[in-house]
């Protein structure tokens, strides 16, 4: 029988035994001996029942002490093993060098954005940017896109809800609104690039997002022709393609300009020959552009008779595909470290 005596000596025995321990496998293997699940005092608990009602209370109070006394031993004598070992490793050493930090990178939409930008700097245009919540009137309107007019299904156009202005205010579709913008408030000659996010209402794939960057350009003065456009672009194509780069305009329809044209270059990858990156017609369509509409001169106040330009657009995330390799434009929104890491 378990007496409330043999509970103090083996709580006694136990705390002799646990100051000799000097490792930490001695002292694991004192906690199984004595507070395992088949360990000395864990028997005398289970024991407990077996006891007369009398004693039971005092053997049972004696166990739960002895219970909270070594776990308390063996807690503090971890730390004070875990300390030892420390401190025979040596004193820290400072003069080590620290952990690298992780530094983030230039997103590739940000880098194809200042690639572009940097070259049509050194062609003389300057940046401006404009706001991303537009008038109908900028928007569509003062670029030859009355309300009635069917191009206007050409862009899925978010609209807000302005109870002030009903259906005047809206998310821009394109950064031509600009061309206006600057317009009323430049007397020519105008030469200035606008990047900015665009939203439309469209179906998400790989060469679709609802939100997207782009780059518009334009250029007014005395005497501007087809020559400059297709001058100015040739050079622009080949500063960021490569200087072999062939260039290549053809007619397209833009309610803004008038004539219209999408501009190509040869595919880089094969060379003209054809492959999946060109859809094997050996080339690659990288913006559309034209001069610009009469119609959208006058509505600014500028004398048609008088001035002429040209315009264009590119899509940043679409250099970045072809430049980089990429073939899923949602990538570029996904926030997946991995491939951000791997675009350097």
């Amino acid at each position: 029988m378990t007496t409330a005596n043999e509970i103090a000596e083996l709580r006694a025995r136990a705390l002799a035994e646990i100051v000799a321990v000097t490792s930490d496998d001695t002292l694991q293997a004192w906690r199984v001996k004595y507070l395992g699940r088949r360990g000395l005092v864990s028997e005398a608990s289970r024991g407990l029942g077996s006891l007369p009602p009398e004693s039971r209370r005092e053997v049972g109070q004696a166990v739960n002490a002895a219970m909270q006394a070594l776990n308390a031993a063996f807690e503090q004598r971890k730390a004070a093993l875990e300390q030892a070992a420390a401190e025979a490793g040596g004193a820290l050493d400072v003069t080590l060098p620290g952990r690298p930090v992780a530094l983030g990178q230039v997103h590739p939409t940000t880098r194809a954005l200042r690639d572009i930008l940097q070259v049509f700097d050194s062609l003389g245009f300057r940046v401006v940017e404009g706001p991303e919540v537009e008038w109908d009137r900028y928007n569509f309107e003062l670029l030859n896109i009355p309300a009635d007019h069917p191009a206007r299904d050409m862009w899925d156009t978010y609209w807000i809800d302005d109870p002030v202005n009903p259906g005047k205010m809206l998310l821009r579709t394109h950064t031509s609104p600009n061309q206006a913008r600057v317009m009323e408030r430049t007397e020519p000659p105008v030469r200035v690039v606008v990047p900015g996010r665009c939203y439309r209402y469209e179906a998400v794939d790989a060469t679709h997002e609802t939100m997207f960057y782009q780059v518009e350009g334009l250029a007014v003065d005395v005497g501007v022709t087809m020559a400059d456009l297709k001058g100015t672009l040739t050079a622009f194509a080949q500063a960021l393609f490569g200087a072999e780069r062939r260039v290549l305009f053809y007619c397209s329809y833009f309610p803004f300009v008038e004539p219209g044209v999408e501009v190509a270059i040869d595919c880089f990858k094969c060379k003209g020959e054809g492959c999946r990156l060109c859809k094997f017609t050996g080339w690659i369509e990288i913006m559309g552009a034209g001069m610009v509409h009469p119609k959208v001169l006058a509505d600014v106040g500028y004398d048609p008779s008088t001035y002429s330009g040209f315009a264009f657009g590119l899509g940043p995330e679409r250099v970045a595909l072809l430049k980089y390799g990429i073939d899923d434009i949602r990538l570029f929104y996904a926030n997946d470290l991995r491939f951000l890491r791997q675009v350097k």
